[in-house]
């Protein structure tokens, strides 16, 4: 069975170390299962993102999408920042790394913002519980101060949309998550 983690720093996110079956034929892992999380989302789409070593990719949230992470291929190291007004949690910054060799898989609640830096060429399959809705794509600045991430590599390659985010305190109060 599956080790389910609820995480004690940020509230909401849960960790999972799913079994592994391994055999001269190969590895069998069942990655995901609804059943685990304690919010019982349905997660109705799949993405799959390949970075480069030596990339950023956040800080992005959502008002209402949840998100499950898995790593395929390489090094990556997941950053989640809370700052959902009401939650026990608003204010924690959480790293966590993940790799090929580790199976783990990371449930991330709405409101949490998120982001990973490739330590290494790297495949990330991702599980969302709604539908591509771009005025619920949002952001904070990757290297914010009041955020104060430590994303394990210097000189990153950065998108524009990430940025030019905005810092968490120019986030309009109508787009700050609630918990």
């Amino acid at each position: 069975m599956a080790e389910i983690i609820p995480s004690d720093e940020i509230a909401g996110v849960v960790i999972v170390r799913p079994d592994v079956h391994e055999d001269d034929r190969g590895r069998f892992v069942e990655t995901y299962r609804r059943s685990w999380f304690p919010e019982g989302r349905e997660m109705l789409q799949g993405n799959r993102a390949e970075r480069s070593a030596g990339c950023i990719v956040g800080l992005h949230y959502h008002l209402k999408q949840a998100d499950y992470w898995y790593l395929l291929r390489g090094k990556a190291r997941v950053v989640l920042h809370d700052f959902r007004t009401g939650s026990p949690t608003v204010g924690a910054t959480m790293t966590y790394d993940l790799s090929e060799d580790k199976d783990t898989g990371i449930y991330i609640p709405p409101g949490v913002a998120h982001g990973f830096s490739s330590l290494t060429d790297m495949l990330l399959t991702y599980l969302v519980d709604g539908y591509y809705n771009g005025s619920d794509e949002l952001g904070i600045l990757w290297n914010d101060q009041d955020v104060a991430a430590d994303w394990g590599i210097s000189d990153p390659v950065v998108s524009k949309r990430d940025a030019t985010n905005p810092r968490r305190s120019d986030i309009p109060d109508y787009l700050v998550p609630r918990y």
